[in-house]
């Protein structure tokens, strides 16, 4: 029977997880990461690395259109988008691949299944070969965030997407609704809107990516404008109403607007909240956290630890987490 003990369990693979694991690895310790979908969690497969290549091809694709700008000639352009979505999964599997040889390297093991905290220093791992316990003196727990569904159009995969659905389009919309302007909605609403599709981006505040300093939302808004997107602030949706949407728009009353398809990018719930209860060390006894990231357990020397910017989930911070 293979040992399951180690000296570090890590849940989760994405850029804080997997970069802890091999830190650990490099020190000395006997260290397991548990992983229930791909290595490289969201951001290498479904986040910033995928949603950087469909952004590639969209530039590529500008320039093409805009060569005579350049001295250039080009003709009968076109593009495909099941090609540009084809070449964006093949750059995420690539880097998947990359973690996979690092965990190799490294000599951690990898344990693919579903993690459940169900005591202090023991961990449920339910995957496609069954069940296994395993054990350890330290826990970290790296599970990221997922999407975040509006209350009155929850995605459906058809009209209504997350970031998954937008990643991998079954056609090319002609008209898109993007909600909200964070950094994941303008990303796709700039691609989309590359590619030839309508774009409108509604936006509750009072200026697009109200995360950043304002004089960047300015400088933004003009730019996306130039691109030929619409853009509407202060602005909040009331719900749906068959293929039309209803909006509330400040100081200039009722409109509606009817689109293809709808993107809703909001923020991206932390996995340790309610609603993701199998991850969370409250049902072995937890106080309450000290700090935004850290958790600790009543038992001396068991600690599970929370990596991840709640903030903002960048994937940058929880990979500098990680490292430290």
């Amino acid at each position: 029977m293979a040992d399951t003990s180690y000296d570090l369990i890590v849940l989760g693979s994405g850029p804080g997880g997997y970069v802890a694991a091999i830190r650990a690895a490099q020190l000395g310790l006997k260290t397991a990461i548990v992983e229930r979908e791909l290595l490289g969690g969201i951001c290498l497969n479904w986040g910033c690395i995928p949603t950087k290549a469909l952004l590639r091809s969209a530039e590529i694709y500008h320039y093409m259109q805009h060569a005579g700008d350049y001295g250039l000639k080009a003709a009968e352009i076109s593009a495909d988008i099941d090609a540009v979505v084809k070449r964006s999964r093949g750059v995420a599997k690539q880097l998947n691949q990359g973690v996979t040889h690092l965990m190799k390297k490294h000599k951690i093991t990898v344990h693919m299944g579903t993690g459940k905290l169900t005591a202090p220093g023991k961990l449920e791992v339910t995957g496609e070969k069954g069940t296994e316990t395993l054990s350890a003196k330290n826990i970290i727990v790296a599970t990221g965030a997922r999407a975040r569904d509006l209350p009155f159009a929850p995605a459906d995969g058809k009209r209504i997407w997350t970031y998954r659905h937008a990643l991998v389009p079954p056609e090319m919309p002609k008209k898109l609704l993007v909600i909200g302007s964070g950094a994941i909605g303008i990303e796709f609403a700039s691609f989309y809107s590359d590619m030839g599709a309508e774009v409108t981006v509604v936006e509750m505040l009072d200026r697009l990516v109200p995360v950043e300093d304002a004089d960047v939302s300015a400088f933004l808004e003009k730019a996306l404008k130039k691109q030929g997107m619409t853009i509407h602030t202060g602005a909040r949706r009331r719900g749906t109403e068959g293929d039309r949407q209803r909006r509330d728009r400040k100081d200039q009353g009722e409109g509606r607007q009817g689109r293809d398809r709808r993107i809703q990018p909001r923020d991206r719930r932390d996995r340790h909240r309610p609603e993701h209860r199998e991850y969370r060390p409250r049902d072995i006894g937890r106080e309450d956290h000290e700090g935004p990231y850290r958790h600790r357990c009543d038992v001396p020397h068991q600690r599970a630890r929370h990596l991840g910017d709640r903030r903002r989930h960048r994937a940058a911070v929880a990979c500098a987490q990680g490292d430290a």
